[in-house]
């Protein structure tokens, strides 16, 4: 048997260059902006210039391009070699929505493989129709190769996602001395509120992660889930991860900021967290701050990401990894509407 794994995610610029096309593709996406094709690709272009120069700015600080692409391939390979010691004759491949390699792509790679066995895999623990739900669609819409396919919706309450984020955790939390007068922020991407009154899970899965993780913490007994990365003048999910910071400082507290829903390193954590979050910090007496990695290639992430996989074969169709179900007012949830 053939086993084909294909990895999602958000995909970033490779050069400073590639920054604008990067951001039109993604405010193209009918995901991202709710609008007909004409207007959301005049508005796509509109922020995409608009915000070209201060996003070029955020990726030269990293270099001059998003590190997700060989992070997310030093996951892919992790991936593959647990898969094959397993005795899977696996192929990992890397779908990004918005940037190379893409979808289209991708299927090309996929379809010359000539898998028996496909599973859908996104790099997204937590659900939602902007992430998971678009790549998934985007997917399915490119592919045209052989291979009965099977989707891993989400896994937010997985043990091996919760592990590696503890780990990581605990890990800065012992290098800084142990500190007591310290909470700790479960800082995700945020959504724009309509989005999960609308029925998107993302909200409920963020809180079950960051509840799993903070069960295998009984040390730092003071936490709280915050978002961060809102644009546009839409209501997004509250509290955003200033605010938290701003009211830990009040409280006398050090944080910890630990990225839950990013399993790599984006330029969210690296400029946002690392640097912005930092001087707001530092400029109102926050201290320490402390920043946990994502779980990359932690021994205990790859082997829940195998499981995944392994646990999905004898199945059809789309569903959670681990014993997450979405609750039925989670309309948008992947298993109560298949995105398949």
């Amino acid at each position: 048997m053939k086993l084909a794994v294909v990895l999602f995610n958000l995909g970033g610029p490779d050069s400073l260059a590639a920054v604008r096309p990067f951001l039109f593709n993604l405010f193209r996406d009918p995901a991202i902006i709710q609008l007909p094709a004409p207007a959301r690709y005049a508005l796509a272009a509109l922020i995409s210039t608009t915000r070209n120069k201060p996003a070029q700015a955020n990726y030269a600080i990293m270099g001059g391009r998003s590190p997700l692409l060989p992070e997310t391939e030093a996951q892919a390979r992790a991936l593959e070699a647990e898969l094959k010691a397993q005795g899977h004759d696996t192929r990992v491949f890397i779908s990004m929505r918005y940037w190379k390699p893409r979808a289209a792509e991708t299927a090309k790679a996929v379809a010359a493989f000539a898998p028996d066995e496909i599973v859908l895999l996104p790099l997204y623990p937590q659900f939602s129709t902007t992430t998971t739900g678009s790549s998934v669609k985007d997917w399915l819409a490119a592919y045209k190769g052989p291979g009965r396919t099977r989707t891993v919706c989400c896994y937010p309450n997985a043990e091996g996602v919760a592990a590696a984020h503890a780990a990581e955790i605990r890990k800065v939390w012992e290098a800084a001395g142990k500190p007591a007068k310290v909470r700790l922020l479960f800082s995700a991407h945020g959504l724009p509120q309509r989005v999960v009154d609308g029925g998107d899970p993302y909200q409920a899965q963020v809180e079950a992660t960051a509840a799993g993780v903070a069960a295998r913490l009984p040390e730092i007994a003071d936490w709280r889930i915050c978002y961060q990365s809102r644009v546009g003048r839409l209501k997004w999910l509250e509290p955003s991860t200033e605010t938290e910071i701003l009211a830990a400082g009040e409280d006398g507290k050090g944080v910890i900021i630990s990225p839950i829903a990013f399993v790599s390193e984006h330029v969210e954590t690296l400029v946002e967290l690392d640097h912005e979050y930092a001087e707001l910090a530092r400029d109102h007496g926050v201290e320490p701050y402390l920043r946990a990695r994502t779980p990359a290639v932690q021994p205990a992430f790859i082997g829940e990401l195998a499981n995944a996989v392994t646990r999905a074969l004898p199945r059809a169709g789309v569903a959670p990894h681990g014993p997450w179900r979405c609750p039925a007012a989670h309309g948008k949830c992947a298993c109560l509407e298949s995105v398949t």
